[in-house]
């Protein structure tokens, strides 16, 4: 007579299941070293249990790679860490700023630079970064028209990169006017007469940059809050519509790189 097949085994209940084994020093006992890991992936799975983070992540950074992929692509990752440099080192300018047209703003610049410990420092890369986020948006730019990543469909994040372009002039604009020294002072007052020979808007946005006829307190006021309030929400705001662009839409191939092409595409034409 054949015998029965033998059924599984039913399972175990939850709380009657073996723990699952941990690495350790061979003791059942977790090493310092191996406990960190733990807790950092407890902490991870906790947060992302409640926010499901994960799967953004994933869809951000797992994404395919146009072939040819060179440092031309790095253009835009090194213009916003620019801009995070300029946002960080502003907000500690601005714990000493002050935005006094009657000699408060010059010497609130002069004791960041003399008295402030690592004043100086801070100043010269806010300075001169603002130069390097200029460079590395025109590169940028031109690295992008000239591969032609700004056609269909990825018109939309051309014009975007357009306005972050004319956000980041405006911006070195604003900031120049700060330190409220003579350079500073009459360097202002040229470009706003140059913007104010503008058809149509240009006599009224003269009259807004200087909040009236006269440069004065107000107009440093202006500036600052502009400068310090506007542009950066705008222009984080922009980047951030950008990079999901980029992430949604992917980047171009160089236009020397040939594309290929699929096997049944190969045996049609044959």
């Amino acid at each position: 007579m054949p015998k029965a097949p033998k059924l599984p085994a039913p399972p175990l209940p939850g709380p009657l299941r073996a723990p699952p084994s941990r690495p350790g020093d061979g003791n059942g006992k977790l090493t310092p070293a191996d406990g960190a890991k733990h807790a950092g992936i407890t902490v991870v799975d906790w947060v992302d249990e409640r926010t499901s983070l994960s799967g953004a992540a994933r869809w951000l950074m797992f994404r395919k790679v146009p072939k040819g992929t060179n440092w031309f692509y790095t253009l835009g990752s090194a213009t916003m860490f620019a801009f995070l440099s300029q946002a960080v080192t502003g907000v500690f300018l601005a714990m000493y700023y002050r935005p006094d047209a009657s000699g408060g703003a010059y010497e609130s610049i002069r004791y960041v630079t003399n008295d402030v410990f690592l004043g100086q420092f801070v100043r010269g890369m806010h300075k001169w970064g603002s130069s390097v986020m200029v460079i590395l948006v025109f590169l940028h730019m031109g690295r992008t028209f000239f591969f032609g990543a700004y056609k269909y469909p990825r018109e939309l994040n051309w014009v975007i990169g357009v306005t972050l372009l004319i956000l980041t002039m405006v911006m070195s604009f604003t900031g120049y006017l700060l330190p409220f020294d003579q350079r500073a002072y009459w360097a202002t007052i040229v470009g706003v007469n140059i913007n104010g020979t503008g058809p149509l808007i240009g006599p009224y946005l003269s009259d807004f940059l200087r909040g009236g006829s006269e440069f004065g307190a107000t107009t440093l006021s202006r500036f600052y809050a502009i400068h310090m309030l506007l542009l950066p929400g705008l222009i984080a705001a922009l980047i951030g519509a950008h990079l999901y662009l980029v992430a949604k839409l992917g980047t171009t191939a160089p236009p020397w790189t040939e594309a290929e092409k699929r096997a049944e595409l190969r045996e049609a034409e044959a």
